[in-house]
């Protein structure tokens, strides 16, 4: 692609045209545009389509700033960096200058002068969008001038000009995002006099430098993002700073177990080249279930949430032990099991925010309740109890089976052949073709079948009868 090298090139074409038109105007323009295409505005964010998403895109429209107020792992910053591919592919700059000079309109003391020295052969450079996204995160350290900029003494001496001079200023991060994005996560966390000096940025679009009258009247969106228990009037935002920010737009863990699996199917990494992992459509509804019911479990504190980086670490560890287990045992299939689920431990507990009845089990055993809860959800979802009574009636009988943890997973298929109906109920389960998965449908509806009390398991003997108080009133039998 040739583009102008000059401001004199320059001249004539569609770039002068939109020569005045903010960055608010710019990305309502591609927005209307993909809406009347019928192209998707945020690929790759999943699970907003009918919340979040439309509320952005009004902001957009309105050509607002706006914060996104959610719990941890909701996607806010990837939203907000999915907005740079809103921006136009380049944008025209004047080459050298600090603030991304419009070269028909120069905002620096630096770029006017350029252009008045030379005329139509100022040099232009080209800014891409993902250049033009300027991303901080919020924390009590960050200072004003780190923001907004700092006036230099020893440049205004080296100038020989006084202190208020534009020229001596050290511009902070907002000036250079000028004619770009500036997003800024966790904004309560800023500390108050900072907040305090993105008053006049959001109210007037230009900024003050300590006290001297320099004015910068940058073309700024500002997007926030931030915890909404911080979000308060009893938080750490100061209220006039709020009132100031045009949208806030909640969002949300995924609604639906399906909108969980999508997303975390699109964000874990499972495809292992160099050994593809099969994994059964119950293993990834188990691993998502462990979310929601980590949502729901009272032990867990929520207004710290469960974030969705959970279900995708845990898949992950998942897929890592199955692979293990091939590369030990020589499978030359590997199926993630629903043993590998618990292997997934470490992903569970580092994530659990425990109020006080959580502390006193500890974050291990009340990851393992809710994997075994999440276990049982789903196979209460999916196999019919009619499919089980033959297996469940051969456990009441007496009859013990023991799993060996150290059995690849062809073999274990002969293995649990000798459960009676235990591999019919699988083929329930299970609707692909392959011992691989056939196994690991019969070990999940023996750990479903011991979620939900209707057989027990110890230590010592593995699979056995239920104990006749711990099974649900609806599956005892007789016990005389």
């Amino acid at each position: 692609m040739n583009l102008p090298r000059t401001l004199g090139e320059l001249r004539g074409s569609r770039w002068e045209k939109l020569k005045g038109r903010t960055v608010r105007q710019e990305l309502r323009a591609n927005v209307r545009q993909r809406l009347r295409d019928g192209e998707e505005l945020f690929p790759g964010v999943q699970g907003f389509g009918d919340t979040v998403i439309p509320a952005v895109t009004n902001a957009l429209l309105s050509q607002q700033d706006f914060i996104l107020l959610g719990l941890r792992g909701q996607a806010k910053t990837r939203l907000l960096r999915s907005l740079v591919f809103l921006l136009d592919e380049y944008i025209p700059v004047l080459a050298g200058t600090e603030l991304n000079d419009d070269p028909f309109r120069p905002l620096s003391a630096a770029g006017r002068e350029l252009v008045a020295s030379q005329g139509d052969e100022a040099e232009i450079a080209w800014l891409s969008r993902t250049e033009r996204y300027i991303e901080k995160l919020a924390t009590p350290d960050v200072t004003v001038a780190d923001l907004v900029g700092d006036l230099d003494p020893i440049r205004a001496a080296s100038l020989g000009s006084r202190l208020g001079d534009e020229r001596a200023i050290h511009y902070g991060l907002l000036p250079r995002a000028n004619r770009g994005i500036f997003a800024m996560n966790e904004l309560p966390d800023l500390a108050g006099k900072v907040q305090v000096a993105l008053f006049n940025i959001l109210q007037e679009g230009d900024v003050q430098i300590r006290g001297y009258p320099v004015r910068l009247p940058l073309d700024l969106l500002l997007v926030f993002s931030a915890n909404p228990e911080d979000y308060t009037a009893r938080g750490k935002i100061i209220t006039p700073l709020k009132d100031r920010i045009g949208s806030e737009i909640r969002t949300h863990y995924p609604a639906t177990v399906e909108q969980g699996i999508a997303i975390t199917a699109s964000e874990a990494w499972t495809e292992r080249q160099d050994q593809p992992v099969l994994i059964p459509d119950f293993i990834r509804e188990t691993v998502e279930r462990v979310a929601f019911e980590a949502r729901d479990d009272s032990r867990i504190d929520a207004e710290s949430g469960v974030s969705q980086r959970l279900p995708i670490s845990l898949l992950e560890l998942a897929v890592s032990a199955a692979e293990r287990r091939a590369l030990l045992l020589d499978e030359d299939q590997p199926v993630v099991r629903v043993t590998d689920i618990r292997s997934g431990l470490p992903a569970v507990t580092g994530r659990l925010e425990l109020d006080y009845e959580g502390e006193l089990r500890g974050a291990e055993a009340v990851a393992a309740d809710i994997i075994v809860r999440a276990i049982g959800r789903v196979f209460s979802s999916r196999v019919p109890a009619a499919t089980t009574t033959e297996t469940v009636d051969w456990f009441e009988a007496g009859n013990v089976f023991r799993l060996p943890s150290d059995v690849a997973t062809p073999a274990l298929t002969e293995l649990l052949a000798t459960v009676p109906g235990l591999l019919q109920a699988a083929r329930g389960l299970q609707n692909e073709e392959g011992r691989e998965l056939l196994a690991a449908a019969a070990e999940f509806v023996l750990e479903g079948l011991t979620a939900q009390k209707l057989i027990g398991r110890s230590e010592e003997h593995g699979f056995l009868a239920a104990e006749p108080e711990a099974a649900p009133p609806a599956a005892r039998r007789s016990w005389n």
